[in-house]
């Protein structure tokens, strides 16, 4: 597709790079003696233009390291070179904060030409969409909601007044309801939608929640269409002003209580059977008290045993459910061994009259034992009658759709007049609609409860030298999902990330957040970043996506054969450590939570694994809460952490949660992470890390070396080793591309490694006398007990330098 001649595409392909939404370059390789040493830029599109905030004209015809001089050493630019000397395409995450480009961009890079062809996409603008696996489970439970959802946000006048309201999302039960798609709706105008909104007043009570903060709950009736509704508006967010509105009809439901209020008024009117009406109207109310309070099957069971039975009248009940041709006994109260055996499970073709009323819809009164033979003719098949000798079989219908049949039987033969049928048809009502709200309050518990699994790691991986264990406490009820979370990521070459964190709230943004909090982490961690360098650019991800979102992690970096670990905090409650001499918290170096500032600084901390420790990690739900304060829950984690009778991971964590560790009961969601090294002593101490190919990588290994010196009990070589190390791992940041490897080795002498990818050797030069440029091997070779410079097989070259210890 692409023109390898050099020169640019045909116009119908540069049509459509044109149209594409994401960003595309075309450049063509600069050489000196054969080598590409840079690259020109022949082509960019519009969006291309507008992410990195420069027009074109300043664009095409620029060499890269002209345009970004900033990226040049971040590997971008050999990947560049790799793509179009291999001809192999390659792909690429990034994250830049920098004065000449800002976003967080996923690089697809292919051959063109002498060149390449680069397609940028801009993960802000996609890590929620429908198309990634995240933002496909929170809009699938959206859409799957028992109620029409829509989110509207306002807009303003020049004076701040609310004149009109933009669809930011709906769900697609709410567009079907609008009569419309999606897609045809969100992004328009409330006054383009629904332009009546206004005469209907709808508007007005929008533009007052979103003003006030409070929430309007009403009902409103619709004549021409026959129906209710029954609408709930609240405000959402705290920037701009919007309101969530929630929506769902309630004809049957208003339609059942005008029925039950015309019963009622019926009976009344009937003067001689006023007492007869009250003590139904009675029931009525009790019945639905009871029903309404009950959230779950089994708490609709138990108000049908208790009260719909003796508001009925009769002297035993059954309730059968239809599901898949068949009709199953799910619930029985004053019936015999006999006839509960043979209820239990009844296909839809059986004679018993209550298949006939869940095939059918309605009901059927039997007044005496002779008609509730001659239903069942054969007496082989039939279900008997017990002590029973009249029955109601009443629908459980919802909307149209039959749930099931409810049967109440009568010990003598009775006439059901108008009144009674009334009656009993409205208690069967009220425990449809009872029993419905349950098996969807349940349904979207499970999807909830679902979700919340997916979001954390099925199974986590296996690391040689490390047993691990991890509990997760859900404290949120019904459809609500919290924000706490763990993972273990496999960094290979012996080393592992640990982390755990907790975003602020307990619902689905919450939830998702947490998916992507969690997944970027994950991503910047496998790229082998410093730790402090991860939480930067999730915090900086973060405060891009969702301003308005705070959360808290804490990610460490383990390297089980050397013993040691580098460990970085973002607000979060400090990990705990066992070893032989006890059990205590870490001490490390704290920074802010996540999605507070963009100018928070984290800096991590290097320590010592001892042989046979025990690792914890937590949230603050087990050891803090409003009426628990956090050194009291601390002190309480210390103690149990320390009487726990076994090394086992698994073991530990029932022991800390089985002990009198923090709130009781608890009032949120907990995440507990537990970690035994199995390695054993390592010989000569060596702690090793791979820094990016960045300034700020200079701090972290002098921050690296400083921290394992001191681990080490060797403060006395600190400074200079410090002043040698910044010499050399400056050296081969500035002037060599790609990681720089930084060792750690203490034996006789402390041997400093720094491995580059360049293979040319430090070469001295006469130092400038206005600056201290070309002074840092004279500094090596005057404090150094020796140094030098070697290739490295594999590729690039070491410079190391031994100090004295003593």
């Amino acid at each position: 597709m692409l023109d390898d001649a050099g020169g640019l595409p045909d116009a119908r392909l540069l049509a459509m790079l044109d149209d594409d939404r994401q960003g595309w370059v075309l450049a063509r390789s600069v050489r000196e003696d054969g080598r590409i040493v840079d690259f020109e830029l022949m082509y960019i599109n519009d969006a291309g233009c507008r992410f990195v905030g420069r027009p074109r004209e300043e664009l095409v015809g620029g060499r890269y390291r002209q345009l970004w001089p900033e990226t040049v050493h971040d590997g971008t630019l050999s990947l560049y070179v790799a793509v179009a000397e291999t001809g192999q395409p390659l792909s690429r995450t990034v994250y830049y904060d920098l004065p000449t480009l800002r976003g967080h961009f996923e690089l697809r890079i292919s051959p063109f030409g002498d060149g390449f062809g680069v397609r940028f996409v801009d993960l802000r603008q996609v890590t929620v969409a429908p198309q990634s696996g995240g933002g496909t489970r929170l809009y699938d439970a959206l859409d799957a909601a028992f109620d029409g959802f829509t989110l509207l946000r306002a807009v303003t006048d020049d004076t701040g007044a609310i004149v009109d309201f933009v669809c930011d999302y709906v769900n697609q039960l709410g567009a079907q309801l609008a009569g419309r798609a999606a897609e045809a709706v969100i992004g328009r105008k409330l006054s383009d939608i629904s332009p009546g909104s206004w005469d209907s007043g709808l508007f007005d009570r929008y533009r007052s929640v979103a003003e006030t903060g409070g929430t309007i709950r009403e009902q409103r009736a619709f004549p021409r269409a026959g129906q209710v509704w029954e609408i709930k508006i609240a405000r959402a967010g705290a920037g701009t002003p919007a309101v969530a509105v929630s929506f769902r009809e309630v004809t049957d439901q208003v339609e059942q209580e005008r029925h039950l209020a015309a019963v009622a008024e019926k009976a009344e009117e009937a003067a001689a059977r006023a007492t007869e009406a009250a003590a139904r109207a009675t029931a009525l109310q009790t019945a639905t008290t009871a029903l309404v309070a009950a959230s779950t099957t089994a708490e609709v069971y138990a108000a049908i045993g208790a009260v719909l039975r003796p508001s009925a009248g009769g002297q035993g009940l059954a309730l059968l459910l239809l599901h898949e041709h068949r009709l199953y006994l799910r619930y029985h109260d004053g019936y015999e061994p006999d006839v509960v055996e043979r209820l239990r499970e009844l296909p839809l073709d059986h004679p018993y009259p209550a298949t006939a009323v869940a095939r059918t819809g309605h009901p059927l009164y039997l007044t005496s034992l002779a008609q509730f033979r001659a239903a069942q003719p054969d007496p082989a098949t039939a279900v008997p009658a017990g002590e029973r000798q009249a029955w109601a079989f009443l629908p459980l219908t919802v909307a149209g759709e039959v749930l099931g049949s409810l049967v109440v039987g009568y010990r003598n033969p009775r006439e059901f007049d108008y009144d009674e049928q009334a009656t009993l048809m409205a208690l069967a009502g009220l425990g449809a609609q009872a029993l419905q709200r349950a098996l969807l309050f349940e349904a979207r518990t499970s999807l909830a409860s679902a979700l919340q699994r997916a979001l954390l790691p099925a199974t986590l991986p296996q690391v040689p030298g490390l047993r691990h264990a991890a509990r997760y406490l859900p404290w949120t009820h019904g459809a609500d999902v919290g924000g706490d979370w763990y993972d273990i990521i496999d960094l290979g070459d012996g080393v592992v990330g640990v982390v755990i964190g907790d975003v602020a709230g307990h619902n689905a943004t919450a939830a998702a957040t947490m998916g992507q909090v969690r997944n970027a982490l994950r991503a910047y961690a496998t790229e082998r970043h410093n730790p402090a360098s991860v939480v930067h650019h999730v915090n900086q991800l973060l405060l891009d996506m969702h301003p308005d979102t705070i959360a808290t992690c804490c990610y460490l970096q383990l390297h089980p054969a050397e013993g040691t670990m580098t460990a970085v905090t973002a607000g979060h409650p400090p990990p705990m450590l066992r070893t032989a001499d006890g059990a205590g918290p870490l001490r490390l170096r704290t920074g802010p939570p996540l999605g507070v500032t963009p100018d928070a600084v984290y800096l991590d901390t290097t320590l010592l694994i001892p042989p046979a420790a025990t690792l914890l990690l937590y949230t603050d739900g087990l050891v803090e809460d409003r009426r628990h304060p956090i050194d009291r829950g601390l002190r309480e984690l210390v103690e149990a952490l320390s009487a726990a009778p076994t090394r086992d991971p698994g073991g530990t964590l029932e022991h800390v949660l089985g002990s009198d560790v923090g709130p009781r009961p608890r009032s949120d969601d907990v995440a507990l992470l537990c970690l035994t090294s199995d390695t054993p002593p390592a010989g000569e101490p060596v702690a090793r890390r791979r820094f990016r190919g960045e300034a700020i990588s200079a701090s972290a290994a002098r921050r690296f070396a400083a921290d394992m010196l001191t681990a080490w009990g060797q403060r006395q070589v600190v400074d200079d080793a410090l002043l040698l190390l910044d010499e050399v791992i400056t050296n081969a940041i500035q002037h060599t591309v790609g990681d720089v490897t930084v060792e750690l080795r203490l034996g006789e002498l402390l041997r400093v490694t720094v491995h580059d990818a360049s293979t040319r050797p430090p070469q001295p030069r006469d130092p400038d006398a206005d600056t201290d440029n070309g002074r840092g091997l004279f500094i090596i070779e005057r404090l150094a007990a020796a140094w030098g410079s070697e290739p490295v097989p594999t590729g690039g070259k070491l410079v190391w330098f031994d100090l004295p210890l003593a």
